[in-house]
């Protein structure tokens, strides 16, 4: 058995799932922000209900963002402390948006927008069709300016900044939006997904990789605008 563990904490909404790629074994869903408490024991929860252990797992699969900067980084450190004793493990990245679009675009078979709460006014979005392939990138903007961007109707939006701009997605799309917790993204949709070509990114040397946090944390922007200069990143030293 190729036992894959998937990761996602990118939104409020945190889980764990193990499997194997298109079949999910079990899974576990956190939330209420609690990533950097509950995050490991989740993991050693799920194997236990497996019955397996670490020296079982052939890999992890990581939402890689666009999403939440410290629930990311939560998930990618965790990943990396894995990683770091087993040099005979692959990693593996999905976007998040597309994993909590997948569950819809399968059950409707028409493209899906997946719609993040980015605060400050905005969402991180994304458009989606039935063979995982991107209608419209990862995007972090107003609703109205997603909509403008978008190059389709999609039949439904989920996620919770759907939920949190609900008319404007009726008006986009003629339906209700799918909210939390049924438009939440899974950890298991990760494992799904790499049943399907080139819907998962392998990546070749960790600590090169960065996930794709769709924009800067709100503390650099202080740290920046208080300082009038970029704040030191020592993952741009090692590029």
């Amino acid at each position: 058995m190729t036992l894959q563990l998937a990761i996602d904490t990118a939104t409020d909404v945190g889980s764990v799932a193990l499997g194997e790629p298109g079949r999910i074994v079990a899974e576990i869903h956190f939330s209420e922000r609690r990533h950097a408490s509950v995050l490991a024991p989740a993991v050693d929860q799920l194997l236990r209900l497996a019955d397996v252990g670490y020296d079982d797992l052939a890999g992890l699969v990581v939402a890689d963002g666009p999403g939440s900067f410290t629930g990311l980084r939560i998930g990618f450190a965790h990943a990396q402390g894995l990683l770091g004793g087993r040099d005979d493990l692959v990693l593996g990245t999905v976007p998040s948006l597309l994993a909590a679009a997948w569950p819809s675009v399968c059950l409707l078979q028409r493209p899906v927008a997946a719609v993040y709460d980015a605060y400050r006014g905005e969402v991180f979005g994304a458009i989606y069709d039935v063979e995982a392939r991107t209608i419209l990138a990862p995007q972090c903007c107003s609703v109205d300016e997603l909509v403008r961007r978008s190059p389709v109707t999609p039949a439904v939006v989920v996620g919770d900044g759907a939920a949190l701009y609900a008319e404007q997605m009726r008006v986009w799309t003629g339906r209700d939006p799918v909210g939390p917790p049924l438009g939440s993204p899974r950890a298991g949709t990760l494992l799904q997904l790499m049943a399907l070509p080139d819907a998962v990114t392998q990546i070749a040397d960790l600590g090169e990789f960065e996930p794709t946090y769709g924009r800067q944390a709100a503390a650099q922007d202080r740290w920046e605008s208080t300082h009038g200069r970029p704040l030191h990143d020592p993952a741009r030293d090692r590029r």
